[in-house]
């Protein structure tokens, strides 16, 4: 994958912002820790993440619901070449 996905925590967290205003929010790149690892781009950054988040739209919700409230911001994304996310409630 020549050039990259083109992600950055800066665009994952103005969506994250947007879709669920959240209270709490933290995203990392962690990209460069899984070089040669599947998924990895050639450029070593923009495909693994990690976000920690709270937000009140998570209120009443399981876990699983609340994962799926982020997953559902990010789609594009993913289908971008974000290859893992790794998510922790705040």
């Amino acid at each position: 994958m020549s050039g990259g996905t083109g992600i950055s925590a800066d665009a994952l967290s103005q969506r994250l912002r947007e879709a669920l205003s959240p209270t709490v929010l933290q995203v990392e790149d962690e990209s460069a820790q899984h070089a040669g690892h599947v998924g990895a781009d050639d450029t070593g950054s923009g495909t693994h993440f990690r976000v920690r988040i709270a937000s009140p739209a998570f209120a009443g919700k399981t876990r699983v619901a609340q994962h799926r409230l982020v997953y559902d911001a990010l789609g594009d994304f993913m289908a971008r070449g974000l290859h893992a996310l790794a998510i922790e409630l705040a």
